[in-house]
């Protein structure tokens, strides 16, 4: 076996800005062996400037304006972790994280973009919305518009647009566009004596007309002294009203860059030489907005960190490989476009103005252009990787992780079935993952064991999704976990980078095991090709003196309760073909890390019969576990809860590798009937940390369904009943 290049180093970019995502693409054209790449970012998706007006104004689609960053990163080979950085300690190279445990780099790269201005107007933090951060601006429009589309006819609205910049003109021109055929109010206020004030008086001239004739009010030498609840105040005691506050001042930079002890100019901007490094610190490079070239500073402005990309990735690698650096020039004149609302634009540079569609057009294929290098990325042959020889023929797909890169349950079953007959005393024939161990006192202790392959890049999390997934089989039972056993297989890599993954691994299993109670009591560790990480763990029942839960005690007449939905296998498979939508992934996550506990608690109140997880053999798969050889049952496939974007996935042909041997032999046992062909293969999908099935009588279960949705199990759904076994040759599953 060919023994993998170790991991050395890691290199941490933080913030999902144009130029962090221009350098990740390029360090991916051209890796580093033995190098870790994580991006940090708050969203899975970061908003292009220069698309975000007519994203506003409604020309854009979100998809068309956003990059999506957990797709980039799967492209790039490079973990992607949904957090926000809170500190950075230079010393210790460390970064604060908010909610988990901190992450130390080698090299790390900043570009975090900027924030409005808003502690220096009393008021501006709690009553307006910044444009930054965008993702924030984006939920808060989308908001707004919708209140103002359902509000009862006749009734005012007034929107306020603090600012006077390229930024602020853009918004409220394209609100108004927007919100075109609707009786709306939109007030753009200026503390300045004009707008613009970097443009020539040509395009500035252009722009005021511009507003004008999209019905913006603008107000010139207008300065907010004071925000109130539904009010501006100005220097002269004069009040505006607005019923919605939008915030466009000068830029001011996260407080923890200049916390951190690292130089940064008067405003807590990081101070960068011109090849991007941080002064006094070769181990921090900065770009974008939140960082300041000392040499050659320049105006916060879009195209500055478009065009640093370059150097910055070139440099970053330079740095790695102690070869020379790159000196980053901005120009001193940059063409600006602005949006109009409309698809109309004007044009600035230096002396030259210019309006009209023409410009828009000009403008659309600028970013259209810049935003086709992350929506078709190159094919791995094509960003001149080195070549080696394949694992696999080219026309397999790659195995999934998670439960779908379970072992089939049939090949599990016939080899303990046959060691059973060798081993009578100390091997089980029924292969269950969750079964009673001997105990003193006639005590009973439920042991489970499951092992992952990594599904998802950030360790943090993968460690609270394998820890989840773990105890769900204890809660199936009716068990309460008491103690755990981590068995976990890092990559090859160096002691140092070992130590900081197993740091992350477990940080997020303690995460979930502290929050039920459940002590990590050790384990074992050992290195591979690749991570994996499982527990065994052990429980002593909930409800000592009643019965516990488990797959066998089905009823006739009772009804099947699904407590989370369908699609983590599916989903995690497009995300390996980069054909999967970043926040689908998120959305996925979000399900895997939802406790299966609750569940199970009210399960056993409400008097279920029988439950079990749903995780590798699929829905079907475990489904026939409890039916056995005495029961059938019907599904209602049309009630199904789906994850966001998993049908749509496996309707475009994608499946998780174990989707085919959970199918083989489903048309001996199912009668599709007229069920959707395409929610009928969702019954096959593998699920990693999945939900519960659970059987209930049927006078119980809409009452079991209203509280698990109060309990957070949002989608949990009566989906079919269970029935008599009907006559020899019977489909045991009928859909409808």
């Amino acid at each position: 076996m060919q023994r993998q290049a170790e991991i050395h180093r890691d290199l941490v970019l933080v913030g999902g800005g144009h130029s962090h995502a221009l350098a990740l693409r390029m360090l991916a054209m051209q890796p580093i062996e033995g190098l870790r790449i994580t991006l940090v970012s708050p969203s899975s998706h970061t908003p292009y400037s220069g698309m975000l007006p007519g994203l506003v104004a409604g020309h854009y689609s979100f998809e068309q304006a956003h990059i999506d960053l957990a797709r980039l990163c799967q492209w790039a080979g490079a973990r992607f972790i949904a957090a926000e950085v809170t500190a950075l300690d230079p010393e210790e190279r460390c970064l604060s994280v908010a909610g988990r445990p901190a992450i130390y780099y080698d090299l790390v790269s900043i570009d975090i973009g900027s924030q409005p201005e808003l502690d220096t107007v009393p008021g501006a933090r709690s009553h307006a919305v910044p444009v930054k951060p965008v993702s924030g601006l984006w939920q808060r429009w989308q908001e707004l518009r919708g209140r103002v589309l359902a509000r009862a006819a006749g009734d005012d609205h007034r929107i306020a647009v603090v600012g006077g910049g390229a930024g602020s003109v853009e918004l409220a021109m394209a609100m108004a566009n927007s919100l075109a055929s609707e009786t709306i109010a939109i007030d753009l206020w200026c503390g300045a004596p004009e707008i613009l004030q970097n443009y020539n008086a040509r395009a500035r001239r252009s722009v005021m007309e511009a507003l004008a004739e999209q019905g913006v009010q603008v107000h010139l030498d207008a300065r907010v002294e004071r925000v109130e609840g539904d009010a501006l105040v100005f220097a002269g005691g004069e009040h505006a009203i607005y019923d919605d506050l939008f915030w466009c001042t000068g830029a001011a930079a996260a407080p923890w860059i200049a916390a951190s002890g690292l130089q940064s100019d008067p405003l807590g901007f990081l101070a960068v030489h011109d090849t991007l490094q941080a002064l006094g610190d070769e181990w921090v490079f900065g770009a974008g907005d939140i960082a300041v070239q000392v040499e050659h500073p320049r105006p916060k402005a879009g195209v500055y960190a478009v065009r640093q990309g370059p150097v910055l990735a070139h440099n970053l690698r330079a740095s790695l490989l102690g070869t020379p650096l790159k000196e980053h020039r901005p120009q001193q004149r940059f063409l600006s476009l602005v949006s109009l609302g409309g698809r109309r634009a004007t044009a600035d540079k230096g002396p030259f103005a210019a309006t009209g569609a023409w410009v828009w057009r000009w403008k659309d294929r600028i970013d259209r252009e810049f935003m086709g290098r992350f929506e078709q990325l190159p094919s791995p042959m094509a960003s001149g990787k080195a070549a080696r020889l394949p694992e696999h023929n080219d026309t397999e797909q790659a195995h999934c992780g998670g439960c779908g890169a379970k072992v089939g349950g049939d090949a599990l079953s016939s080899v303990l079935r046959a060691l059973a007959r060798e081993y009578p005393d100390h091997c089980s024939s029924d292969g269950d993952d969750a079964s009673p161990i001997p105990a003193a006192a006639g005590t009973t202790i439920i042991q489970s064991l499951d092992i992952l392959r990594a599904m998802v890049d950030d360790p943090w999390l993968m460690g609270r999704i394998a820890a989840n997934h773990a105890l769900s089989d204890l809660y199936a039972c009716g068990v309460r976990p008491v103690s755990a056993l981590a068995a976990v297989g890092l990559p090859f890599s160096a002691p140092e980078i070992q130590r900081r993954e197993l740091q992350q691994l477990l940080s997020g299993a303690l995460h979930e095991f502290s929050a039920v109670d459940c002590r990590l009591t050790g384990g074992h560790s050992t290195q591979g090709p690749e991570l994996t990480l499982g527990f065994a763990v052990n429980g002593v029942p909930m409800q000592p003196a009643l019965a516990t839960l488990g797959k066998r005690g089905l009823r006739p007449g009772d009804s099947l309760i699904l407590t989370k939905p369908l699609g983590t296998g599916v989903l995690f498979a497009a995300h390996m073909q980069l054909r999967a939508d970043g926040r689908h992934i998120a959305a996925a996550v979000e399900q895997m890390l939802l406790s299966n506990l609750s569940a199970a608690e009210l399960a056993l109140a409400f008097g279920a019969s029988a439950a079990t997880d749903i995780t590798g053999f699929g829905l079907l798969g475990h489904l026939l576990e409890m039916l056995g050889e005495e029961y059938g049952a019907q599904l209602d496939v049309a009630a199904l809860p789906l994850m966001p974007g998993a049908l749509e996935a496996s309707q475009a042909g994608v499946s998780s590798t174990m989707h085919e041997a959970n199918a083989r032999g489903a048309d001996e046992l199912l009668d599709r009937g007229a069920a959707d062909p395409a929610r009928v293969q969702m019954l096959f999908d593998p699920q990693t940390s999945g939900g519960l099935l659970v059987s209930v009588a049927a006078d119980r279960a809409q009452a079991l369904c209203d509280a698990l949705h109060q309990r957070g199990c949002e989608q949990a759904s009566i989906i079919g009943t269970v029935q008599e076994r009907g006559a020899t040759g019977e489909s045991v599953v009928r859909l409808r």
